[in-house]
């Protein structure tokens, strides 16, 4: 499943503003939160509109989606409006047919991140959104919190809140396209490799740079040839294509990955 996540905003538009918070760096983190989450589901490829606090056109994220062929384009916002309303709420579009996945696709992640994140629920809504009306894919707004409010703002900056934030949009989509965690190592599977090293501060070293990318790995001392060595392993996927689908990604982030077979 290809997931179009969309930071909302970015660069010189820093969208909705207060409480020393701005949008588009909000929202920017909890793409990269929902990104490394979804690292564990092999089913999943993921693009973000921006990784950094860039500037970039409404058309130019639903043109990149579109050419892209992702399966759903989920843009992820904050709220403002005059200091006094609070809450989530998210958008689809509002000229779709009455059938349409995208409506079922909303009641899923709504439940998902309305029940998780602690604020008052504004419900399920409409409009006639750029992103949402120009993705050729079923497409999804959500506006997490208001920023002006006090409350919802003091939230957004916690960390713990952002990660439950991003876990709770990760459950919508997993329940949306039934994706499958990765396995756990063992024999028969294929491991994704971000170094072996015969010191373990080097991959220690390796662990932490992977985790400032938002790249979960652990890491893991076996025996090669008689030696000792500490093994980066980044995930464990049933089988080679899958492995391979993830090097691509995580190469994309400029991390150099090997894959081995555990036998």
């Amino acid at each position: 499943m290809k997931i179009y996540l969309d930071a909302g905003h970015g660069g010189s538009d820093p969208g909705a503003a207060g409480n020393g918070l701005q949008e588009k760096e909000v929202v920017l983190d909890l793409a990269i939160r929902i990104r490394r989450l979804l690292y564990n589901y092999p089913q999943a490829t993921v693009k973000l509109s921006r990784t950094t606090d860039v500037t970039k056109s409404l058309r130019a994220r639903t043109n990149e989606a579109n050419s892209w062929g992702a399966d759903i384009f989920l843009s992820l916002h904050c709220n403002a409006f005059n200091g006094r309303a609070r809450g989530y709420e998210d958008f689809v579009y509002n000229k779709l047919p009455r059938g349409a996945a995208t409506r079922s696709y909303q009641v899923t992640l709504h439940e998902k991140v309305r029940r998780a994140i602690g604020i008052p629920n504004r419900g399920m809504k409409q409009a006639n959104f750029h992103v949402l009306r120009e993705s050729n894919m079923p497409a999804i707004l959500t506006e997490n919190g208001f920023i002006d409010h006090p409350e919802d703002a003091k939230l957004m900056k916690q960390t713990a809140w952002r990660e439950k934030v991003a876990a709770a949009h990760v459950d919508g989509l997993v329940e949306i396209f039934k994706l499958k965690k990765a396995v756990s190592p063992s024999k028969g599977g294929y491991q994704l490799i971000a170094g072996s090293f015969a010191k373990q501060s080097n991959a220690k070293a390796r662990q932490v740079l992977l985790t400032t990318r938002q790249i979960p790995a652990t890491v893991k001392q076996v025996s090669v040839n008689g030696k000792t060595m500490h093994r980066v392993i980044i995930g464990a996927y049933s089988s080679r294509t899958i492995a391979e689908n993830k090097r691509k990604q995580i190469l994309q982030l400029g991390i150099e990955t090997f894959i081995l077979r555990d036998n």
